[in-house]
């Protein structure tokens, strides 16, 4: 595990999530991005596209879904995510087809940062959802 990889897995534990409504922590989710794939910053352009390709993947699944955006507490970093009520499997294998590092999990009210093609890496309980969860009016547009 080289230096980087660990600075990028500890600021993953330190996320916050930009939400325009609350979401019920009574059902499982998957809090889910194709932005940035291997965490190999892309252009707007390019995050557009890899998101247009999620949303088309969650929509065959028939499963509800909200948008969100994660982002680190300063704000200096956001990538436009989904909120998908799907189980775990299912999310890890969407996260893993967009080639991203980890998804997160919400059960029981709880978020866990779960790795997906990182090896070597454990499942870290963060704690409350809600904790990480901002309310704003409208998700700010995203432009790198």
């Amino acid at each position: 595990m080289d230096n980087m990889t660990q600075d990028l897995w500890q600021h993953y534990q330190t996320p916050l999530f930009l939400l325009t409504q609350a979401l019920s922590c009574n059902f499982s989710f998957a809090v889910i991005t194709a932005h940035n794939p291997a965490s190999t910053l892309l252009s707007s352009s390019q995050n557009r596209l890899l998101d247009r390709q999620l949303l088309r993947e969650i929509e065959l699944l028939g499963s509800p879904y909200r948008a969100l955006i994660g982002a680190s507490p300063d704000l200096s970093h956001m990538e436009k995510s989904w909120a998908v009520f799907i189980d775990r499997s299912m999310a890890l294998q969407l996260g893993k087809k967009f080639n991203q590092y980890a998804i997160y999990m919400v059960e029981r009210g709880e978020v866990s940062l779960v790795p997906c093609t990182l090896a070597g890496y454990n499942e870290v309980c963060l704690g409350r959802f809600n904790d990480y969860v901002r309310l704003v009016y409208e998700l700010p547009d995203l432009v790198t």
